[in-house]
């Protein structure tokens, strides 16, 4: 029986008291913002009605009011904001294991979303191992990502007591 590999951004982040569930949903999060983008694009919000080139000072405040200037902005800032998840992501998985890449692939980023238990039977694993190694992924790709989510330390200076 081989020797397990050990990838090097866990052994530099293992004491660290990560939060276990709150990772796993950023990441999960993550995936599938990335996910529907690849597969659908960027969908641009249009403004449903016109402003006029008049400007509208509302109230006292002289504040005037661009919603097609401020849509602008979202569209192409959002767009970029996904291109560059999407391009972390890409980063994020080469560090990552062949068996933890597919893994991570047919569960989040596939088209077909097949079940666990199926893509195990595929890859000719266990459930066991096929979670294990899921979960060792997400914390990988987590640290990689710097979506990872430390546990509050409450008990400071209650030790001393």
């Amino acid at each position: 029986m081989g020797r397990r590999r050990t990838n090097i951004l866990l052994k530099t982040y293992n004491t660290l008291p990560i939060n276990q569930s709150a990772t796993r949903a950023a990441v999960e999060e993550r995936l599938e913002e990335v996910r529907q983008y690849r597969q659908l694009g960027f969908f641009r919000q249009e403004a449903s009605i016109t402003a006029s080139y008049e400007p509208r000072y509302h109230g006292s405040t002289f504040v005037i009011n661009k919603p097609s200037e401020n849509l602008a902005i979202r569209n192409v800032d959002k767009e970029t904001e996904l291109i560059r998840k999407s391009e972390l992501l890409d980063k994020a998985m080469k560090l990552l294991t062949a068996d933890q890449r597919e893994v991570i692939e047919r569960s989040y980023l596939d088209d077909e979303g097949e079940y666990d238990f199926i893509s195990c039977g595929e890859m000719g694993i266990s459930d066991r191992t096929y979670r294990r190694i899921k979960a060792s992924a997400i914390i990988n790709l987590a640290i990689a990502m710097r979506l990872e989510i430390y546990e509050e330390q409450n008990n400071v200076g209650q030790a001393n007591r």
